[in-house]
C-alpha cells in the first residue's frame, strides 16, 4: 500500500455540494487542503463534467466527498469530533461550523449547513471525565447537559464544586 493512501478514509455523500463543502471545511481548519477533484464522464449518473469526487484533508485526516445525488442524507449517527485546547478554539469551530444555516444541538453537538454533524469538545472535558471521583464527574456531566456550546470555565467550575 502506498504511503499516500490512508487505510480508512471517511467518504461523505452529498447531493451536489461536494466541492463547496470541501472548500468550506478546508477554510475552517488550518493546515488543510483539497488534493484532487474528479469529474463525471459520459454515461454517468450525473451530467458529464459535473464534479464527482473531491479528495481533501483536514488537520492530517483525509476525506473524500462525492456528489451522488439526493438519495442519501447525513444523520447524527455519524459525527466528527473536534478536540479543542482553548475556549477560543471551541468558539471558532462552533461559530464557523454552525453558521449560514447550520443547527446547534446540545452538549457540544451541531450540524453544519450541509447536514454533517460535529462535536466540538474541549480537551479539559475529556480529562474531567477520566477523573476517578464520581461526584466530580457527575457535576460536570450535569453542567454539560444544560449547555449547547461547551463552556470550559463553567465545566471547570462544576468540576471544582
Amino acid at each position: 500500500m502506498s504511503d499516500s493512501i490512508q487505510k480508512i478514509t471517511p467518504f461523505l455523500w452529498f447531493d451536489h455540494q461536494a466541492e463547496e463543502a470541501a472548500k468550506f471545511y478546508t477554510s475552517v481548519f488550518p493546515g488543510s487542503a483539497i488534493h484532487l477533484v474528479t469529474h463525471y464522464g459520459e454515461g454517468a449518473p450525473m451530467p458529464a463534467g459535473t464534479v464527482m469526487t473531491v479528495a481533501f484533508e483536514l488537520e492530517g485526516q483525509k476525506f473524500t466527498a462525492l456528489n451522488g445525488g439526493p438519495h442519501f442524507k447525513f444523520t447524527e449517527a455519524i459525527s466528527f469530533v473536534v478536540h479543542c485546547e482553548t475556549q477560543q478554539e471551541v468558539d471558532h469551530y462552533w461559530d464557523t461550523l454552525s453558521a449560514d444555516g447550520g443547527q446547534v444541538i446540545q452538549c457540544g453537538w451541531l450540524k453544519d449547513k450541509f447536514g454533517v454533524t460535529w462535536q466540538i469538545v474541549p480537551a479539559t472535558f475529556i480529562e474531567m471525565m477520566r477523573d476517578r471521583d464520581t461526584e466530580r464527574k457527575s457535576r460536570v456531566m450535569k453542567a454539560m447537559m444544560k449547555m449547547k456550546k461547551l463552556d470550559i470555565a463553567e465545566l471547570e467550575a462544576a468540576w471544582r464544586g
